[in-house]
């Protein structure tokens, strides 16, 4: 509502919604377009049709791309064991309206599926308002790998190539990098050509991301498209020298696709949060000190300033620390010294654990995968 009037009052003839609940929310995009404004990212109705994980797997099945074995939404407990039964445990019973982990969960028997299927629903209803769940496939130690897409309003799209965000806690991504490390490039390029395809075989029209789960053998299943800008943009920003920004407005505004960059050098992106290094769960408090230097092949975002209040009514990121290299030692190098540079004080946060995550031998080799961090 607070948005929406300032719209009116400044006459401004667009808005962008960065990336947090707003830039999801087809009917805010309607609202926007109604009072004769863009509303910069896609389509109302790819908003709606890609926020709905289960009709999102339909279309992108449809549309020749691997989906993992799941359910349709689960109407009841009978029906849930009757799939479960069906598909094979493990499974992960997963909101259909949301992301951000919240009301996941791997469930490994019948048992387990029973007391979760409440919970699940009970998160999905107050996180999202549906209470739909479904259960997907779970692929053991998969590696977490994103398409980023971008489509004008002329049918085309291309692939900006991938960013690999398989090291995560509770589901939320922590680090997240590009290229993919230690993946041929062959099956990595094929993925993205498919997803452009896709893209525009559906019509799609600005800005996304398609999300995919790597299993052992090398198959890509995918499992969302998110309809807005990633967290995580400065990565592909890094490697390509793209302006993912600029090129979303341009694409709103009517403007065809840019030429599609070469990858240089590769970058790595960790996320650094307000939490309690003890438990692992958010913190909260006021910034005394938020201090960014300038160092040599790395960036630095944040939305926060010293004096501002960490509460618990939203994402406990803090900041990002994007370090770039000719090789990707070099840009965990820079990562990591960045990550120690940054200066918080006020907040307790989780560089201890980025530093310790940068340094470890399992990641310095590639060996990544998304239950590297088990929670503590």
């Amino acid at each position: 509502g607070a948005l929406l009037d300032c719209l009116d009052r400044s006459g401004a003839d667009a808005v962008h919604p960065g990336y947090g609940f707003l830039a999801e929310n087809a009917a805010f995009a309607e609202a926007v377009a109604a009072r004769g404004a863009t509303f910069i990212g896609p389509s109302p109705r790819w908003i709606r049709a890609m926020g709905d994980k289960i009709e999102a797997r339909r279309l992108m099945a449809d549309h020749g791309l691997a989906v993992l074995p799941g359910s349709e939404a689960l109407a009841d407990p009978d029906e849930a064991r009757r799939e479960a039964e069906r598909l094979g445990f493990p499974l992960m019973l997963k909101p259909a309206a949301g992301g951000g982990g919240i009301g996941m969960q791997i469930v490994r028997d019948a048992d387990e599926l029973a007391r979760a299927l409440p919970r699940s629903r009970r998160l999905a209803g107050a996180a999202f308002g549906d209470e739909r769940v479904f259960l997907e496939a779970c692929v053991d130690h998969p590696r977490h790998v994103e398409i980023q897409l971008l489509a004008d309003r002329q049918g085309r799209a291309m692939h900006l190539y991938e960013r690999d965000c398989s090291l995560q806690m509770r589901h939320r991504k922590l680090v997240e990098e590009a290229p993919a490390p230690g993946l041929e490039r062959g099956p990595l390029e094929a993925l993205g050509a498919r997803a452009e395809q896709a893209a525009m075989a559906l019509g799609y029209d600005n800005v996304g991301t398609l999300e995919t789960l790597r299993d052992a053998g090398g198959g890509f299943g995918f499992i969302e498209m998110n309809t807005r800008i990633q967290v995580e943009h400065g990565v592909t920003e890094a490697v390509t020298g793209l302006d993912l920004v600029a090129t979303q407005i341009a694409l709103a505004a009517g403007g065809g696709l840019p030429e599609r960059p070469a990858l240089n050098g590769c970058a790595v992106e960790v996320r650094v949060y307000a939490e309690d290094p003890a438990t692992g769960y958010a913190a909260t408090g006021t910034l005394s000190q938020l201090r960014t230097p300038q160092l040599h092949g790395v960036r630095f975002e944040t939305g926060y300033a010293a004096g501002q209040a960490v509460t618990p009514h939203y994402d406990p990121l803090l900041a990002k620390v994007i370090g770039w290299g000719e090789t990707r030692p070099q840009a965990i190098g820079r990562a990591l010294v960045g990550v120690r540079a940054l200066e918080i004080r006020g907040v307790a946060t989780n560089a201890p654990l980025l530093e310790k995550v940068l340094q470890d031998e399992r990641f310095l080799a590639g060996a990544v995968h998304t239950g590297f961090l088990q929670p503590g």
